[in-house]
């Protein structure tokens, strides 16, 4: 850890702490001695004008900010995840359709910028060095995205005009809308659809028309929308019905085993490399796509049923070779 490290580590841990820090911790979690502790501290106090007090009665540090508020220092050095973060907010902001929202996120846009100039590039510098690839990504109607999201904060049902991929049959929905979704790459909203009378997930780039109506939407509990939303594989949701178990070559656990598929997944590495990995799941269609861009690399173990899907899949893919 260099100099500069350690000095914004100082600063995360006197920030996140509700009670004063001894400096026997602060040695531990900086990995440093007494002394180099006492010349950070120091630093902070000297150089950035940090509202660093000791406390005799608690024997630690801490900040004092009760008259100037928050303290933060002039400049913040980011890890890679934090730098990521920060460049896709900023880039789904800038993509964001001007119109309706622009009052609010524009003060977000600017705070972001500001954020990112730290790093000692500027914007166009950063634009130019740094990418995120975005490579399934759907157009959607601006009007659209700003009519569903009008209804969404003001918590009005919507009257949809929506196109169906897997039946290619457009029909008209009245909906009560809950959160809108950005998923690999594409915008989805997650409403209660009142003709089905049930919690349903619509791809806003399938809406074809909407339209704000004068009725209250339908609230949900938040608990209820992730154990709907959130409890299964991908973006078909809904109450897991079947576990998949995954039996992946020592070739490909190389890249799988560090990929996080599912916030209930289970997986652990075999004696010979390989890689078994349990995911809960509602609709097997996106899992299926997931297996097969794995080819020969992957194994369905469990379910029969998802096992001989994929296999049917397979055989029609290989038809088309012969």
């Amino acid at each position: 850890m260099d100099h500069l490290q350690r000095i914004y580590k100082l600063h995360q841990i006197l920030t996140n702490c509700r009670f004063p820090v001894s400096r026997k911790t602060l040695e531990a979690r900086l990995e440093c001695s007494p002394a180099t502790v006492k010349r950070l501290i120091d630093e902070l106090r000297l150089y950035f004008n940090a509202p660093l007090q000791y406390n005799r009665e608690h024997n630690g540090y801490f900040y004092d900010t009760q008259e100037e508020g928050i303290f933060e220092l002039p400049g913040l050095w980011f890890n890679a995840n934090e730098l990521y973060a920060l460049l896709t907010v900023q880039q789904l902001l800038q993509q964001t359709q001007p119109g309706l929202l622009d009052d609010y996120l524009k003060p977000i846009k600017n705070r972001l910028e500001k954020i990112l100039a730290t790093v000692q590039l500027n914007k166009d510098e950063i634009a130019k060095r740094i990418r995120i690839l975005r490579m399934t990504a759907r157009n959607t109607a601006s009007e659209h995205f700003q009519s569903i999201a009008s209804a969404l904060l003001q918590r009005k049902r919507l009257h949809i005009h929506y196109h169906g991929r897997s039946n290619d049959q457009t029909s008209q929905r009245e909906v009560s809308p809950q959160r809108l979704t950005h998923y690999r790459d594409n915008w989805y909203l997650d409403a209660y659809c009142h003709k089905r009378n049930k919690l349903r997930t619509f791809a806003v780039d399938r809406i074809r028309a909407c339209h704000l109506l004068d009725q209250a939407a339908l609230e949900f509990d938040e608990v209820e929308l992730d154990a709907h939303f959130a409890s299964s594989y991908g973006i078909f949701a809904g109450q897991p019905k079947a576990t998949a178990v995954l039996l992946f070559s020592p070739e490909r656990a190389r890249w799988v085993a560090d990929e996080q598929w599912h916030s209930q997944q289970q997986g652990k590495l075999l004696p010979d490399g390989s890689y078994e990995l349990s995911i809960p799941y509602a609709d097997s269609k996106e899992l299926v796509m997931d297996i097969l861009k794995h080819g020969a690399g992957v194994e369905v173990l469990e379910p029969v049923a998802l096992r001989q899907e994929v296999i049917k899949r397979l055989q029609a893919a290989i038809e088309k070779y012969c």
